[in-house]
């Protein structure tokens, strides 16, 4: 699993926790310091708009991106998923500069930016778009994605 622009780290944490191997990834080495003794957990101190994809031959069973975008790695992180695996990713769009921040538009998803970017190589599973209220208000973009060779198991499927 990769937790990219892991910050204070609530979901590597959640995955480790559940038994997950998490790479967590931070520019910020003080934010990355409570793993020091953390289980299941990997850090890589690494500035993610500065250098090269720090991991262009892995592949990822699961990647998540919150609140962040930098839009040159989008790609990385579409192709570093393996056939099993899942993405998460949520972050701003434009009209959260209504709300609050990030208000910048190089920092705000444009409308359908994020399902544009992930739908040529990946099977969208779920995507939403527009305000929230919670835990502030906000205008995000959320995609759920998996590989387009991706088996959906019985276990998968609502009860009918």
């Amino acid at each position: 699993m990769l937790d990219l622009a892991c910050g204070s780290g609530r979901h590597a944490r959640y995955l480790a926790d559940r038994g997950h191997l998490v790479t967590a990834v931070d520019k910020d080495a003080e934010s990355l310091a409570q793993f020091a003794n953390f289980s299941g957990i990997h850090v890589v101190e690494f500035d993610l708009e500065r250098g090269e994809w720090p991991f262009p031959e892995e592949k990822f069973d699961g990647i998540v991106v919150t609140n962040y975008l930098h839009r040159p790695i989008i790609s990385h992180i579409v192709n570093g998923l393996s056939d099993s695996g899942i993405l998460i990713y949520e972050t701003f769009m434009i009209g959260n500069e209504r709300v609050g921040r990030p208000s910048n538009p190089d920092f705000l998803l444009r409308a359908h930016e994020l399902i544009d970017a992930v739908r040529e190589k990946l099977q969208v599973v779920m995507y939403e778009a527009g305000p929230v209220s919670l835990p502030k208000p906000a205008y995000i973009q959320r995609v759920c994605a998996v590989s387009l060779d991706y088996q959906f198991s019985e276990k998968c499927l609502p009860d009918k």
